[in-house]
């Protein structure tokens, strides 16, 4: 038996019921598959239900404003996804009258769009011969034919590429996309893959020269950059002070609070720290700490504190991105996670007793 036929022999036997895979539907594919990029599905089917529930149609999704999309979205993190859906929902409506393409060639134009949402779109949804390469793929290729290029290299992926468009099981390339991505998902895991019971172990290069663990192989990653953002709590009565984040960095277009950011962890006792808060928001702000967390993202890791802040001083003239909000229009607003979990945690307890 081939490879490919053990592979959909499998997958016929170990699928799991996922609602993207009953429907040829490309935008309700589109949704699954930008959903579940950097997402595990146990953690992304319920944002996929409530997408198509608040978005039944592409029409529903570019009518939609960008901050209810963020505010779906909230959770997720890589909040430029949510953006760009956004911008394709509409573009769709503009350029296609309505109508997702099914089309690898018209579907990679698309922003957000690269090469494998392309072509899993494409698969799923028109049957087009085009290989699905995401992580599982390159994983079970990686350990299978004992491939120890590195996968994130620019030589890596253009092996795997041409391999994996070699493989592809023409009868039935969305068959066969589905089968090598759930296979990769379910049965050749990344950790502790159980390979005495694989249908592929006789024959898999890594299980024969005991080199699952190594395989595969990764360039690592730059180091993350650490930062260190104090956030102020200001009231008013009932509302409370946010400010809308601007583009050129992290969550733009969320919603966060009035900060000062620093070069290293602040003692919140220390000279320096006060003269810094003071010089922000006027010599007679006094504050006191709440809460502090530590934010994990790709790229960087965000070390965060939290203060009431007394006695301040805005010139809501020149910081204009600074607003004013009831409680209850906090909820609504999109905001980063550890925005999210503090609101939870001290808006929503005794603390505001």
């Amino acid at each position: 038996m081939t490879f490919q036929d053990e592979l959909i022999n499998w997958y016929r036997i170990n699928k799991r019921d996922l609602p993207w895979r009953h429907t040829n539907d490309a935008y309700t594919i589109w949704l699954s598959e930008v959903i579940l990029q950097q997402t595990r599905v146990e953690q992304g089917l319920p944002y996929f239900n409530k997408f198509l529930e608040n978005f039944p149609t592409v029409n529903d999704f570019a009518r939609a404003t960008e901050a209810k999309v963020l505010k779906l979205w909230q959770g997720l993190g890589y909040y430029s996804r949510g953006r760009n859906m956004h911008a394709t929902a509409q573009i769709v409506m503009k350029d296609y009258n309505g109508v997702f393409p099914k089309l690898h060639d018209e579907l990679i134009k698309l922003k957000g769009i690269g090469e494998y949402t392309a072509a899993a779109i494409s698969s799923f949804s028109s049957g087009e011969a085009r290989a699905v390469v995401d992580g599982n793929v390159f994983r079970v290729l990686s350990r299978y034919y004992g491939i120890d290029t590195p996968i994130n290299s620019p030589a890596g992926k253009k092996k795997f590429f041409i391999l994996a468009n070699e493989l592809l099981y023409q009868d039935d390339p969305a068959l066969y996309n589905q089968a090598i991505m759930e296979f990769g998902a379910m049965q050749c895991k990344p950790k502790s893959p159980n390979c005495g019971i694989c249908p592929l172990n006789q024959t898999c290069y890594a299980f024969s020269h005991k080199m699952v663990n190594e395989l595969p192989v990764k360039l690592k990653k730059t180091a993350q950059k650490h930062r260190y953002i104090n956030y102020f709590i200001c009231f008013d009565g009932e509302k409370v002070l946010v400010r809308e984040r601007q583009a050129g960095d992290v969550w733009q277009h969320l919603y966060d609070f009035p900060s000062v950011e620093t070069l290293t962890h602040e003692n919140t006792d220390g000279s320096l720290f006060t003269a810094l808060v003071k010089k922000t928001f006027g010599n007679a702000s006094d504050f006191e700490l709440i809460s502090s967390k530590k934010h994990v993202l790709t790229h960087q890791i965000i070390h965060v504190q939290f203060f009431a802040l007394k006695n301040y001083i805005f010139n809501f003239s020149i910081q204009k991105e600074l607003n004013w909000v009831s409680l209850s229009k906090l909820d609504e607003l999109p905001q980063p996670k550890v925005i999210h979990d503090f609101v939870q945690e001290y808006f929503c307890s005794d603390n505001m007793e």
